[in-house]
């Protein structure tokens, strides 16, 4: 691949500069910078599923997958400041950023790190996510079996997704691997999945 947002370590020349994140809950601005996801404003994407879901419904464990400079994971934490937060990305750059972004608002327990810097047992009653698509299925389908095998039972993940980038066929494909999946709300062409933990295999 070429130097993209999902690239780990950018090529992109750094600018950082500043985006304002307004919801009806909590307002604040964000450090990014360039060669990081959406880094012009906040992605419509990201603005429905903080609008319309990503609610931490007494959730005591959250992760954020594909958290960019972190938007959701700020929000999430901001919601749930009892819940131990994690953040993880592949952009080094990205994962600096978020991890910047929560020392500044005093969200201690939101952890921004590379994703095999979270512990291996750790589960979550609460996944976020608007998923990098465009890396494309052989490598989003592995990687969102990865961490949705870490939900705990009563636990659900929260995914937008646009119509135009496969929503409706991701939603398929979650169903047929076991994770009962529905369509929580449509908005502005994007699509929140929740998802539920498939049921476990005993060994």
């Amino acid at each position: 691949m070429s130097d993209h947002y999902f690239s780990p370590n950018t090529a992109t020349p750094s600018s950082p500069h500043s985006v304002a994140l307004h919801l009806k809950d909590m307002a604040f601005d964000l450090m990014t910078d360039r060669g990081v996801f959406s880094n012009s404003q906040v992605d419509p994407g990201t603005r429905v599923l903080l609008t319309e879901a990503a609610s931490p419904d007494g959730a005591t464990s959250i992760l954020d997958l594909g958290c960019g400079y972190g938007p959701v994971a700020c929000a999430v934490a901001t919601r749930a400041p009892q819940a131990a937060v994690y953040a993880i990305d592949v952009n080094e750059r990205a994962v600096g950023l978020c991890r910047a972004n929560a020392e500044r608002l005093g969200l201690d327990q939101l952890t921004a790190c590379m994703p095999d810097e979270v512990p291996p047992d750790a589960q979550f009653d609460l996944i976020v996510s608007n998923p990098p698509i465009r890396v494309g299925k052989k490598v989003l389908h592995p990687l969102l079996a990865t961490w949705l095998d870490r939900l705990t039972p009563q636990g659900r993940a929260d995914l937008v997704v646009h119509k135009h980038l496969g929503s409706d066929s991701l939603q398929k494909w979650l169903n047929e691997q076991g994770w009962p999946t529905t369509r929580l709300i449509s908005r502005s062409g994007y699509r929140v999945l929740q998802v539920r933990p498939r049921p476990r295999v005993e060994a």
